[in-house]
């Protein structure tokens, strides 16, 4: 059935370049789900902050798939923990857009709090029942930030105001789940288990000794990979640590990510510090900061790697272990979030503490030793993402929920009409 979709996403444009501080999985989230939503026949809008003025307001980026810019603030790029001042600024001109086009929307799909909020107001405007993914849990991040977290103290509780109105909460993995129940008190009816996804059609395993020729590495040395966003909660710094324990001397770990090219690099205040926290360890000649890299090239680097390395504080979901997975090579990561649901400890690689460096490094010189677990794992990898995170299965499941909700909506349309004076006094 042929349905209507917008999609918010306030901070986090599918169109935006990836590995920046505020660019990473929910870009990928909305622009990759979006597209398999429209292969089932949805026409979707997605409403997205007009950071960028060189972009027009709306662009027809594939079929079924318009990006509109909404106005909310400057023109100019803003962290996601400043935005919410300008959220009234965004609904009441995604108000006008909607209005002035006559669109008619069955569902709203929120991405993130600040679209939420958006989202829940729009409903109580429009009557358009709403679905939010969370991607982040302003409680969970508290927990692991405390006072570095800039998001403003009232999140939490819009969150929670979200959470009540929402027709629906895609819970990215069961971890996210229990935590929506427990620290929020949602019901479980009202959840929805729906993780993330990755693209056959961009990660596929390529023969590692032709990807390090492209990549100009060597052959002979064991590759590590770090890849994403630079950002100290991703823990990038306990890899870098876990070097100087590492029994195996040929070892060299490619840090891939941030908002600039490899000639750049060093202007991102992040990777500074952990260029200079390698020097200080004595793996700076072991360790190379690459820089951003376009999406186009990552799976070469998964390929080229041996192990892909992902030990963040938390993690609500990472596709970072999918992409590596869908390209064969074992991931080392986290025992947080979804990196256990994703990660299948003892096959599909290996389970770690977070900031924990000595395991880090045992686990990496477990498996650079026994090369037929290795390559175990690595069949175990491309076998479990097909299986269980291609894009087209995701979006099948979203296509569902949506459905049901919308049928539910229209169901309950009918069963009690809304008030024609009510209705006209709304718009």
């Amino acid at each position: 059935m042929k349905n209507k979709i917008a999609i918010i996403s306030e901070h986090a444009s599918p169109l935006a370049t990836l590995g920046g501080v505020d660019s990473g999985g929910q870009n990928v989230y909305v622009a990759e789900l979006s597209k398999y939503l429209s292969l089932s026949g949805n026409d979707l809008d997605i409403y997205t902050r007009w950071e960028d003025a060189s972009l027009p307001k709306v662009i027809n980026w594939m079929h079924g798939i318009r990006v509109i810019h909404i106005e909310a603030g400057p023109k100019g790029v803003i962290a996601k923990e400043d935005l919410l001042p300008f959220m009234d600024q965004f609904r009441e001109n995604m108000l006008s857009f909607i209005r002035n086009g006559k669109i008619m929307y069955s569902l709203i799909h929120a991405n993130f709090w600040m679209s939420g909020l958006v989202a829940a107001q729009l409903k109580e405007i429009l009557s358009i029942p709403f679905v939010i993914t969370f991607h982040a849990l302003g409680q969970v991040r508290l927990l692991h930030q405390g006072d570095n977290d800039r998001f403003p103290a009232e999140r939490v509780t819009i969150e929670a105001d979200i959470i009540r109105k929402a027709d629906q909460i895609i819970a990215e993995c069961p971890q996210d789940k229990e935590d929506l129940m427990k620290l929020y008190g949602t019901p479980s009816f009202k959840i929805t288990t729906i993780p993330c996804g990755f693209s056959s059609k961009d990660f596929y395993p390529i023969d590692k000794i032709l990807a390090r020729k492209l990549l100009h590495l060597s052959h002979d040395e064991t590759i590590i990979l770090q890849l994403g966003r630079i950002v100290p909660r991703k823990g990038i710094d306990n890899v870098i640590r876990s070097m100087v324990k590492l029994k195996n001397s040929k070892s060299r770990l490619l840090i891939v990510g941030g908002e600039f090219d490899e000639s750049d690099v060093l202007s991102n205040p992040e990777i500074r510090r952990l260029h200079e926290l390698a020097n200080e360890l004595g793996v700076a000649s072991k360790t190379n900061f690459i820089g951003r890299k376009n999406r186009d090239l990552l799976k070469f680097y998964y390929s080229a790697a041996d192990i892909f390395v992902t030990t963040p504080w938390y993690e609500p979901f990472g596709i970072t272990p999918l992409e590596s997975m869908a390209c064969g090579t074992p991931v080392i990561g986290s025992n947080v979030g979804g990196i256990k649901y994703s990660v299948l400890n003892g096959e599909t690689g290996l389970l770690v503490p977070p900031n924990d460096p000595e395991a880090l490094a045992q686990s990496i010189d477990r498996l650079v030793a026994d090369k037929q677990l290795l390559a175990l794992m690595s069949k175990n990898c491309i076998k479990r993402v097909n299986s269980e995170f291609s894009w087209t299965n995701i979006a099948r499941q979203a296509d569902q929920l949506f459905q049901r909700i919308i049928l539910s909506n229209k169901h309950t349309s009918n069963l009690f009409p809304a008030n024609s004076k009510t209705k006209t006094q709304a718009a």
